[in-house]
């Protein structure tokens, strides 16, 4: 079953924040977010290899605006231009997932 949220915003300055609908509240790092973009720009679609590096994103990076994309996504402006990534509702969930089972 896919989690639904049921509210998507900042967090603080950097960060975002996802409340669930199971209750569960995500506050995903900008950073590491914008890091993960599915988009054809920074993953490689045939190879699912990832093509953008740390380097390439600036560590103060944050959301400048955050889109629903119908009713199951998100699109986020970023501070550094960036803005094709499509967030889907199962993307963020396994990214919380990710974060819950390896702490950085």
């Amino acid at each position: 079953m896919t989690l639904t949220p049921l509210e998507i915003g900042r967090a603080n300055d950097h960060d975002v924040r996802v409340k669930w609908a199971d209750g569960r509240e995500t506050i995903f790092p900008a950073r590491k977010l914008r890091l993960s973009c599915p988009c054809a720009g920074c993953v490689e679609e045939m190879t699912g290899r990832v093509m953008i590096a740390d380097s390439d994103v600036p560590e103060d990076v944050q959301p400048l605006s955050i889109q629903p994309v119908g009713r199951y996504a998100i699109q986020i402006l970023w501070s550094d231009g960036h803005n094709t990534g499509i967030y889907t509702w199962e993307r963020l969930h396994e990214l919380a997932r990710q974060m819950e089972t390896s702490p950085e």
